[in-house]
């Protein structure tokens, strides 16, 4: 089975998943515990699905956008184990396993994540094919650069707060803004995604996979 992980914010997951099922899955709030919660999460999750390390072959990891601390923590850990045991890696970025989670529509999506200092990262996406892909790169804005920015009819979703969704809502009528519960990150959407990946060929070096960091002294986008 592949071993699924995702510490791109302060929402953490770890999933396992064999292609045909997701076996366990774990979600929760970290206050920047990364560290210390990670190993012995996996070792829940294997413990709940009743297996040991050894029936992972596989391991899939967020490449970000995400915080460097987070993002440290995660791609540590998926490298010790595929270093260690001899798996492959596979890496994905975090917002394609959010939007992966959408229903596909004949609108454009945008998926967004904390970017700290009041600000979001966001990935812009369009239906091709029955599947979400991503166009442009990953921006940087604000919330009211953000709401400015969609001018047609687009799904948002993503780590968004109350007053957001609230405000969201009111002063643009082109989003479409979807329910909490679709706009929390799964892992095992990372998971399903990682291991298409990996049954394509898709295979990164542990010496070269590298984290996509939010620098948060970059200029925002105008």
């Amino acid at each position: 089975m592949l071993l699924a992980l995702d510490t791109s914010t302060r929402t953490v997951g770890v999933a396992l998943y064999d292609g045909a099922q997701v076996l366990s899955e774990m979600v929760w709030t970290s206050r920047d515990y990364h560290t210390v919660e990670l190993a012995p999460a996996v070792s829940e999750a294997l413990r709940r699905a009743s297996v040991t390390m050894d029936a992972v072959v596989a391991v899939g990891v967020a490449i970000g956008p995400g915080s460097f601390t987070g993002l440290r923590v995660g791609l540590a850990l998926a490298k010790g184990l595929v270093m260690a045991r001899r798996l492959p890696l596979i890496g994905a970025p975090t917002l394609d396993a959010l939007a992966a989670a959408q229903p596909v529509v004949e609108l454009s999506l945008v998926a967004t994540l904390r970017a700290g200092r009041g600000r979001l990262a966001a990935q812009w996406y369009q239906a091709v094919d029955g599947k979400w892909q991503p166009f442009g790169k990953v921006e940087v804005h604000t919330f009211d650069e953000l709401v400015r920015k969609i001018e047609a009819p687009t799904l948002v979703c993503g780590e968004l707060s109350a007053e957001e969704r609230d405000a969201l809502i009111s002063q643009q009528p082109y989003a479409r803004l979807v329910s909490p519960a679709q706009s929390l990150r799964r892992p095992s959407y990372l998971a399903e995604l990682a291991w298409k990946r990996w049954k394509s060929g898709q295979i990164d070096s542990p010496a070269e996979l590298a984290p996509i960091y939010i620098h948060y002294n970059d200029p925002i986008p105008v």
